[in-house]
């Protein structure tokens, strides 16, 4: 065998145990699982902070601090901070006149820019809840959100539960409408294998609960992340959930509580929302070799996986391109969307047009995808010192 056969052959071997798991293992767990694959317990009803990391929202802090408030959960165990890290705009102010109008809503500001991990573990200290809710400043959370996730806290040994992020800008273009596919996938098929074993290796911000007692023991490692001594702000949602998996906890996620975030509806938006993506991931599964082989082989296999084919994919890229091969690579991963994208359409046929996108949707991934791995790969490696704060830059 060739040098270039051999590495095709590792090439696809990665990507078969990758689609293998994430779409067949998933689903053998659901089965083997059946009545415990989403277990809860309705006896659980601790206090509850819930945190929003507030930067430059506007008046959108508004929807968000009232969408919290209006939660269905017992006033007197639920409390709200919104915490500011040094806004530019009149974010601070709009969080404050809500809060005068709730007094379950304190709002709180950094002395200087540190970041949305520095800026929960400031409020983190700052209470006493037995729950801490981390929610993102620009989404709406469902009514049930809050104590549905609460409902899976079933032992001790789950210290964190994160729910489903779905797309509030749906329809504003393509670009959103290829999102909306990509989420849904995201949350609905491709974390299964990680939901059987409850070992969920990233929650998001935008909406997951987290035991006070673990945030705590995990502080001292949580606020001093840097790369070649500089302090990085990037990825802080799936570090903090690998150092929760790390220390030995569980990690649930479901689907019952759904909160709903923008999405970026530029390219230029999307493309340094992935870089940012990028370079947490190429640090997390640099990082997670020392000890990810220590959880389920399974697991292990899979997220191995995943970090080589973050190696891999760039050098493929460019090989097709340098082989004329790209077109057709191209054109067989467009039919191949499609047919995701009429899964997607068959799965979600019930809902309303206004909250569903078509099956062709998803079918410019196909062409964005190569840019985000081949590109953006090489160029987070390059740029893993950067500072950037939170999801997206604001003027």
């Amino acid at each position: 065998m060739t040098s270039a056969g051999a590495f095709w052959l590792v090439v696809q071997t990665l990507a078969t145990i990758v689609f293998v798991n994430r779409y067949i293992g998933g689903l053998v767990l659901r089965v083997v699982r059946g009545d415990r694959w989403d277990e809860t317990v309705d006896d659980f009803e601790p206090t509850l902070t819930v945190i929003i990391p507030l930067y430059n929202e506007g008046q959108a802090i508004r929807e968000t601090l009232d969408s919290v408030l209006a939660s269905e959960y017992p006033g007197n165990k639920l409390r709200v901070t919104c915490i500011d890290d040094c806004s530019t705009d009149d974010s601070y102010d709009v969080a404050c006149d809500v809060a005068r109008r709730d007094p379950r809503l304190t709002v709180l500001r950094n002395a200087r820019n540190s970041g949305k991990r520095h800026s929960i573990n400031e409020a983190v200290q700052r209470t006493d809840s037995e729950i801490i809710v981390s929610i993102d400043s620009d989404v709406i959370v469902d009514r049930n959100a809050i104590r549905e996730l609460v409902r899976r806290f079933t032992s001790p040994e789950i210290a964190a539960v994160g729910g489903w992020v779905d797309v509030r800008n749906k329809h504003d273009n393509w670009l959103t409408r290829m999102q909306v596919v990509r989420y849904w996938y995201a949350y609905n098929i491709s974390r299964g294998l990680e939901c059987g074993f409850r070992r969920v290796m990233c929650l998001s911000g935008c909406l997951t609960a987290y035991r006070r007692s673990v945030l705590l023991e995990l502080a001292p490692i949580l606020v001093s992340r840097s790369i070649l001594g500089v302090p990085i702000k990037y990825g802080e949602d799936r570090f903090l959930t690998r150092q929760i998996v790390k220390a030995g906890y569980l990690t649930v996620a479901t689907l019952a509580a759904r909160c709903r975030t923008f999405v970026p509806n530029t390219l230029e938006g999307f493309f340094s929302q992935q870089l940012r993506w990028r370079r947490s991931r190429v640090v997390d599964y640099s990082a997670a070799c020392s000890h990810v082989w220590r959880l389920n082989p399974l697991l292990a296999v899979h997220y191995f996986s995943l970090a080589m084919l973050i190696v891999v994919y760039p050098i493929a890229a460019f090989h097709l391109l340098a082989t004329h091969g790209f077109l057709r690579a191209i054109t067989i991963h467009i039919v191949l969307l499609v047919l995701y994208g009429a899964f997607y359409r068959w799965r979600v046929r019930r809902l309303p047009a206004s909250d569903r996108v078509g099956m062709f949707a998803y079918a410019p991934i196909a062409v964005v995808l190569p840019i985000t791995f081949a590109l953006m790969t090489p160029l987070a490696m390059f740029t893993l010192d950067s500072s950037d704060w939170g999801t997206r830059d604001k003027s």
